[in-house]
């Protein structure tokens, strides 16, 4: 599962995504300066993983991770090729999320592909680019079902009245996880399409230092502006997160972070925000030789979530020995638990709760 960040070029995005992995991807003061997507995989920062490595003192510490990929500035006329376009708009739909950044300040020595600071201008072209490309493939299913809803197919007929919702909303500017429709519809006919527009989406404000612990102006006109999309809305000074990684040691980092008036760096919060955008979760195991944090979709089974340590997990799965975390921290180890009486013997219909710390039984 991974996350794409987008946006118009020169708004911060090669930055952030430096900021989030180690690896340096080319940041410059002009368009088109990252062509090849940038991948990076990032720990998902975890106090809970903390807790337990105190409790059980073991060899080593395991994070989930989440991958990132860094898609090169899109520009106006993107979906017809312009800039490098179709390349960027065929990486940007290989991804299961959208981490789209908004330029959130100003400064003259920065420039701006458009000539001025305004996020709401900047997201209406990306969209606008994204929404052209999802028209460009509903007019495409929709010209094959309509035959086929000519002959009487009832099940086409259905599916011609849902595409054409979908491109009358895109017509209209509006993205596709902001137009209404069953569940049903959305799982059998609008979900399989994955159309970019669908795709679940945060908006990255990007701010300068003064805006870094409480946001600004832009950011609260973009809150305004994403109201009906059920996205999330993050601002972080990006400029000054790349400073804070360039630091040493943890204390200067803290150092930093306290005289900015924040608690933790705001790419922690986007590494977060990116994990649930992906609708993902984590489960624990927890001994001596190892504490490890493993991701799951959010609603896996117990034999589904034992399958992502190995598949012989999930054909042989017996049972599954659960503790909660809250138990876990609360009595101190797996023995005081048991003792407690607080762990639970789970079977195969057991749907994997976060923060479940776990044992698995399997017969290979």
């Amino acid at each position: 599962m991974k996350a794409g960040i987008v946006g118009l070029p020169n708004v911060g995005k090669s930055t952030l995504f430096n900021c989030l992995s180690n690896a340096k991807a080319q940041s410059a003061n002009f368009p088109f300066c990252t062509i090849e997507p940038n991948i990076g995989v990032v720990n998902v920062p975890d106090a809970r993983l903390e807790k337990l490595e105190e409790l059980v003192n073991p060899e080593r510490v395991v994070p989930a991770t989440v991958e990132i990929v860094d898609i090169a500035g899109l520009v106006k006329g993107a979906s017809k090729g312009e800039g490098l376009g179709n390349q960027f708009l065929g990486n940007i739909r290989e991804t299961d999320a959208i981490l789209h950044v908004l330029r959130c300040f100003d400064n003259d020595n920065i420039v701006h592909v458009d000539g001025s600071v305004d996020p709401i201008r900047d997201k209406e072209t990306i969209d606008m680019e994204l929404q052209l490309k999802d028209l460009e493939s509903v007019e495409k299913k929709l010209d094959k079902v309509k035959r086929a809803a000519k002959t009487g197919n009832k099940e086409a007929q259905k599916e011609e009245a849902v595409l054409t919702t979908l491109k009358e909303g895109l017509e209209s500017g509006t993205s596709v996880r902001a137009i209404q429709f069953s569940d049903d519809d959305r799982a059998e006919y609008v979900k399989p399409m994955q159309l970019i527009t669908d795709k679940p989406v945060m908006y990255v404000c990007n701010v300068d230092e003064e805006a870094a612990a409480t946001g600004n102006a832009y950011v609260e006109e973009v809150r305004k502006a994403v109201a009906n999309e059920n996205a999330e809305v993050i601002f972080l000074a990006v400029g000054t997160e790349a400073d804070i990684t360039e630091l040493e040691t943890y204390e200067e980092r803290q150092l930093f972070l306290e005289d900015l008036g924040l608690s933790e760096p705001g790419s922690a919060k986007l590494i977060r925000g990116a994990y649930k955008l992906l609708d993902l979760e984590t489960y624990f195991t927890a001994g001596v030789k190892e504490v490890r944090a493993w991701t799951i979709p959010v609603g896996a089974t117990a034999p589904q979530a034992a399958g992502v340590i190995h598949t012989d997990f999930e054909k042989g799965f017996i049972r599954a020995e659960v503790i909660s975390y809250d138990d876990y921290v609360k009595y101190g180890s797996e023995a005081k638990v048991k003792e407690a009486g607080r762990m639970r013997v789970e079977g195969k219909e057991y749907i994997v709760k976060d923060g479940d710390v776990m044992h698995f039984r399997f017969n290979v």
